[in-house]
Formats: C-alpha cells, sequence, structure tokens
C-alpha cells in the first residue's frame, strides 16, 4: 500500500443503483490514486457488470483482507456469493441485502482500524431494512456501530455547511423533539468538527428558527423564542459563536448565509433543500460526532437512471476527497 494514500472502504449501496456506476466513474479520474487506496466491499462480478454496462475501464484486485489492498487500483473484497441477479433500476430484496452485507462488512472494518475512512454509496432505506437493521438511514446505523449516542448530520460544500438538529423523523415529531439539550448537543459538535475537521479557528453558526419567520415574536409558535433563543446565550457561554434564530427563507434568499461558517436547522428538509439547490453535485454528507470518519455523496440511489450510464459522479468524488481531508486534518 502507498505510503501516502489512505485506506478508504467503499460500501456499494443498492446493488441496483447508481452507487457502483458513480464508484468506477470516480476512480476514472486516475489523481485519486494518489490520495486514497480503494477498497470496495461487496463483489468483483458486480463491478466487472456495471464496468461492461457503462462501457467502463477498470482495474480490479480482489482480496479477503483489508491490508492486502494494493495502491493504484479499485481492490475488492466479496461480500456475498457471485450468483446474485442484478437489476438495474429495480430495488429487491436481495439489493437491499447486498447493501447491508457491505455496509457492515466495511463498518466493521472501519471500526477496527483496518482501513482510515468509510464513503457509503446510497442506500434504498426501505429494502436495507431487516432484524439487523433498524435505522432510519445511515447515519444512525453508523452512530450505533461506533458507539456514539448522538452524532450530526452535517452536508458541507466549498459555498455552504448546513447540519440539522432533528434527521430522519416524521415532520409530524420535529416539534416535540426540538429541545435546548439536543440543541446545544448539535451546535457543540458543529463548533468541535467546524474546527477540529474542517481547520476554521473561530467558528460562527447561524442558526434556523423552527417556525415561518422564527415564530414572529409567538405568533405562529413558541418554540423560536423560548427554547431556541435560550439556547443561544447559552452556547455562548460555553464559547460557542452562534446567532439567530433565523428565518430559514430569509438567511438563504438573501445569501446571509455566506456570513457564517456553518448553519444549523431544526429539521431534514428545512436544511437540505437549500443546501441541495444550492450544492447539488458539488456537496459531501458528513457525519460528524463520530470517532470515526465517513461521508457519502449528497444524492440517492436514482433508479430512474441506474445502468444507464447516466448517474454523474462528482458528488462521490467530492466525498473521498473529503474524507481524505478531514483524516488529514484530524492526524495533525
Amino acid at each position: 500500500m502507498s505510503k501516502t494514500a489512505l485506506s478508504i472502504a467503499i460500501s456499494t449501496g443498492d446493488l441496483n443503483g447508481i452507487g457502483i456506476e458513480v464508484i468506477l466513474k470516480s476512480f476514472e479520474e486516475r489523481a485519486l490514486f494518489d490520495a486514497v487506496t480503494p477498497i470496495v466491499y461487496g463483489h468483483k462480478k458486480a463491478l466487472e457488470f456495471y464496468a461492461s454496462r457503462c462501457d467502463l475501464a477498470a482495474d480490479f484486485h480482489q482480496i479477503s483482507d483489508a491490508a492486502e489492498a494494493k495502491s493504484g487500483c479499485i481492490n475488492v473484497i466479496q461480500c456475498w456469493e457471485e450468483n446474485v441477479e442484478i437489476e438495474p433500476g429495480v430495488p429487491t430484496k436481495t439489493s437491499g441485502k447486498c447493501a447491508l452485507d457491505s455496509l457492515t462488512r466495511a463498518t466493521q472494518d472501519l471500526v477496527s482500524g483496518k482501513v482510515q475512512a468509510l464513503v457509503t454509496a446510497p442506500i434504498d432505506k426501505d429494502n436495507i431494512q431487516s432484524d439487523s437493521f433498524k435505522f432510519p438511514g445511515h447515519t444512525e446505523f453508523l452512530a450505533k456501530q461506533a458507539g456514539s449516542d448522538s452524532v450530526l448530520m452535517f452536508l458541507v460544500s466549498e459555498m455552504l455547511r448546513v447540519g440539522v438538529v432533528t434527521g430522519h423523523v416524521p415532520i409530524s415529531k420535529v416539534s416535540n423533539l426540538i429541545s435546548e439539550e439536543r440543541i446545544l448537543d448539535k451546535l457543540a459538535m458543529m463548533h468541535h468538527s467546524l474546527k477540529k475537521d474542517f481547520g476554521i479557528d473561530e467558528p460562527k453558526i447561524a442558526v434556523l428558527g423552527l417556525n415561518p419567520h422564527a415564530g414572529d415574536n409567538g405568533l405562529i409558535g413558541s418554540e423560536d423564542g423560548e427554547i431556541i433563543t435560550p439556547c443561544l446565550q447559552k452556547a455562548k457561554e460555553q464559547g460557542i459563536c452562534a446567532e439567530g434564530p433565523f428565518p430559514a427563507d430569509g438567511l438563504f434568499g438573501s445569501r446571509a448565509y455566506k456570513n457564517f461558517d456553518a448553519t444549523l436547522a431544526m429539521y431534514h428538509d428545512q436544511g437540505l433543500v437549500p443546501f441541495k439547490t444550492i450544492a447539488f453535485e458539488k456537496g459531501v454528507n458528513f457525519t460528524a460526532g463520530l470517532p470515526i470518519v465517513r461521508t457519502s455523496p449528497d444524492h440517492g440511489t436514482a433508479f430512474d437512471i441506474a445502468g444507464k450510464n447516466l448517474a454523474s459522479p462528482a458528488s462521490f468524488i467530492r466525498a473521498i476527497h473529503c474524507a481524505h481531508h478531514i483524516c488529514t486534518k484530524r492526524a495533525n
């Protein structure tokens, strides 16, 4: 293995989505091999299937253990039997099981220190469900595997960084989950990550309100004034520079988010809709608050274009670069 390249585990995501396609397309950028030694957890036959279907050239090296990985090529660890039927664009129980097998093995190697980071291709959050996976997504699964009680879903790009207080939960439950303890916890993780993972010495965070117009002084909801505002004062007492609560539409519409190093949203779509509008295919989903490094592209399985050679690897390439950057920052 190269002395400078970091060993990066890559889970394939849903076998019938665009995961393997974007993985292969990413490493057509040969310069990536100078930074990382990729280990794909899946099956060589599956990679060969998509390489042939999308007319992609790739050098595969099958190994049984991460320690055997070679630099300059795509290493592959077998996670399922080779007679798996691949049906691009069709989510199946089999493709969900393969996604879980890949993710489980890759995570085990990450937690045990055999690899230095994990980049996850998109899963289907429905067909991956099983007795072994009862989570709303990657973030919660990885928190459990790493022994972390709380983590931050943190979407990052060169132009915008957005974290969320509540992640994959129904919108009807969001208000009851907005608490002083939870907001302060997420603010502390964001503050720490901005310093440790992104090298920002004195991070400045914008905090969004929960309700339209941040509650309009209680006219459209009380959470902003009764919960969020007091939190910001306590955060400042803890040395965290956090301002708000800001109306989400105003902060993003006026481009005022550019005055901050990151923005903390109260719920998933409040943060991810503007992020994907502004930085789609230029952003990365990073799980902050973990002792391990995990990133992913900012898109899903895209079953509608799976196997059609239409998927862009841009976000996946950025996810690899982001994992490398964070590992390097943490090592210094």
